[in-house]
């Protein structure tokens, strides 16, 4: 039996691969390390809870000692662990260099001298900057973060390659584009547009809307991610991209149409500082190399995700209960 440890399994993109692992090796057992912070929800893997091959540790990893704990009883570590959200990285940048580089640091550290398999970093297309109206980001594509949260992430890349080159650790790093799918954290463009809806509040675009973004599936990242896993070559960087290039502003009126509003249930709000205008990957490399490519269309992911999210609405309302509980205490 393999044992993965898989770091962040609570939030929306680990807890989708944590479940999607279970389903496709049923004799892998999974270590899931999640801290809970506000958008990781142990709600998330409810289904999976009782499967024997399956247990939850509720810990950081920024805990050294806990990391490497459970370092040492897996053969493979998967890191989704990582501060996301962009806006909260320009108001406390030092929460994310403290999660996303510190954490990685020691999971890193951990790996190499308990010896695992292989370790795989979960990045982001962000780390390479923005583009122009053409051309796409290859793995080759020199990084140029803008955000904080993008800086903290790309930091991250650098010490897994580090790990390899001084090391000889058995490193696989993956970049995708914008997720979307179920039990994705209300925060972002779509769940959170729809739970605004829902409200009858109007949905904030920044700036004209026109920043143009590749959505991927979270199950196609998480099958994407399963391959470059078994069949990567180590101390590679694989893009993960879904070929979907839409604006903001695209993404808005499908889910306006799909809840039946119009635009009169937008506002336009003052840009976010250092908005990168455009995001595009290339899957040339795991596409030949590794055979992966995207298996659900966007037309039918988007109309999976937002029926989703209008048929669980218990579940944002849970998330919104435990966020305003948070407030107060604070």
């Amino acid at each position: 039996m393999t044992t993965l440890l898989v770091t962040g399994g609570a939030g929306f993109i680990g807890s989708c691969f944590v479940r999607h692992e279970l389903k496709k090796h049923p004799d892998y057992k999974i270590i899931n390390l999640d801290a809970l912070t506000y958008c990781g929800n142990i709600e998330n893997l409810k289904d999976v809870e009782n499967n024997p091959n399956y247990k939850f540790v509720h810990g950081n990893i920024c805990d050294r000692n806990l990391v490497r704990e459970l370092v040492s009883q897996s053969d493979c570590v998967i890191n989704f662990a990582a501060e996301s959200h962009v806006d909260n990285s320009i108001k406390h940048p030092e929460i994310f260099i403290e999660t996303n580089v510190q954490g990685t640091l020691n999971l890193l550290q951990a790996s190499k001298e308990l010896g695992v398999e292989r370790y795989l970093q979960v990045s982001t297309d962000e780390v390479y900057g923005t583009l122009g109206k053409t051309g796409y980001f290859y793995e080759t594509t020199p990084l140029a973060p803008n955000s904080p949260y993008s800086a903290s992430k790309a930091s991250a890349d650098m010490l897994v390659r580090a790990y390899r080159e001084t090391y000889g650790l058995a490193t696989l790093n993956t970049r995708c584009s914008n997720n979307y799918g179920p039990y994705q954290y209300p925060e972002k463009l779509i769940p959170f547009f729809i739970s605004q809806l829902l409200k009858g509040e109007k949905v904030p675009v920044y700036g004209d809307g026109m920043n143009v973004r590749d959505w991927l599936y979270v199950y196609d990242h998480c099958e994407a991610i399963d391959v470059v896993l078994h069949k990567g070559k180590v101390g590679e960087v694989y893009n993960i991209g879904g070929h979907n290039e839409k604006t903001n502003m695209e993404i808005t009126h499908l889910i306006l149409e799909a809840m039946g509003k119009d635009e009169s249930s937008i506002k336009y709000v003052e840009d976010r500082l250092g908005h990168d205008r455009r995001y595009a990957i290339a899957n040339d490399k795991i596409t030949s190399e590794l055979g992966w490519e995207p298996s659900i269309t966007f037309e039918e992911g988007i109309k999976i995700t937002i029926d989703w999210y209008l048929n669980n609405q218990d579940w944002m309302k849970s998330i919104e209960n435990k966020r305003n509980k948070e407030a107060l205490v604070k």
